[in-house]
């Protein structure tokens, strides 16, 4: 008789996982932050080109799996709920690798009140509570900007370097096809595959291209260019969460809709229905606030 039936998670690492959302529930409790559920399914779905959403059809309508839960939990914060976080499922198609699954759990919490450096502190003592057999260092976690990484080991500026720049030093240190003439395709590459393996310890990594702004606010850095006020955290190389200090404007958020659906058509990728609710949300006004996203199974791993 076929063993496939066998589950492939053994007892002791589902004991685990029990144990780590315990912990998570624990830290959440004590800090006053309400655990909530939203919707998997929505009329809307994410418009950014690099994710792609799974379609479900009910009753002839097409329908899509979340890839977050940050539209659905933006309308409670604009509602009146006060610091919430989630532990759900996110779904994102061509998906697959040691570290990227299509079905993946997620942990998404926003603070009202906080910027994106308070947030940071937050992530970094959630991180610390799970991970108490990991030997970080006992001084907080460098938090390095996008650009000092790609100058000090790429010695590129990867928000003044052409196209062909990237080309150049993307031939130069990997094997790699023409990837187009998209900027961001170029510094995706060169930042996950010659940069994330030397994040060591706990690394948290700030001021990203406005390109990259997502649903982030922009500012300006040091140097007066225009960045996303976003981070990421890297945990011996493994990216663990993407945090921002949220845009709040309506109308910009309606702009970066259209614009992501822009570059879908010129990539032949399927338009995006743009989430009406959630522009609805920061109209009636969306508290200041920073929320992060956290990949739950990423941390069970580490």
């Amino acid at each position: 008789m076929s063993e496939d039936w066998r589950p492939t998670a053994s007892l002791s690492a589902l004991r685990l996982r029990g144990e780590l959302l315990g912990r998570l529930r624990e830290f959440f409790r004590q800090r006053g932050v309400l655990e909530v559920e939203t919707p998997l399914l929505s009329r809307a779905a994410a418009t950014d080109p690099h994710l792609h959403s799974f379609v479900v059809e009910l009753s002839g309508e097409p329908y899509y799996l979340q890839t977050s839960p940050e539209f659905a939990m933006k309308r409670l914060l604009a509602a009146g709920s006060g610091p919430i976080y989630q532990l759900c499922k996110a779904f994102r198609q061509d998906e697959a690798g040691r570290y990227h699954n299509p079905e993946f759990s997620m942990l998404e919490w926003y603070r009202p009140g906080f910027n994106d450096a308070a947030l940071m502190d937050e992530v970094e003592a959630l991180v610390r509570c799970c991970l108490p057999a990991v030997r970080f260092s006992s001084e907080a976690f460098p938090r390095r900007s996008y650009r000092s990484l790609f100058r000090e080991h790429l010695r590129i500026d990867p928000f003044t370097s052409e196209v062909t720049q990237l080309r150049a030093r993307a031939a130069e240190l990997l094997e790699v096809s023409d990837l187009g003439e998209e900027r961001d395709d170029w510094l995706q590459l060169l930042f996950t595959h010659c940069i994330e393996p030397l994040l060591t310890g706990g690394v948290f990594v700030t001021g990203f291209p406005a390109s990259q702004a997502a649903l982030a606010r922009i500012d300006t850095d040091a140097e007066g260019a225009p960045v996303a006020r976003r981070f990421e955290l890297y945990v011996d190389g493994v990216e663990l969460a993407n945090g921002y200090l949220e845009l709040t404007d309506a109308r910009e958020q309606a702009r970066r809709f259209r614009d992501d659906n822009v570059q879908r058509r010129a990539e032949g990728l399927p338009l995006m229905p743009e989430d009406p609710r959630l522009l609805g949300a920061l109209e009636a006004g969306l508290p200041e606030c920073a929320g992060v996203a956290l990949g739950f199974d990423r941390l069970l791993m580490l």
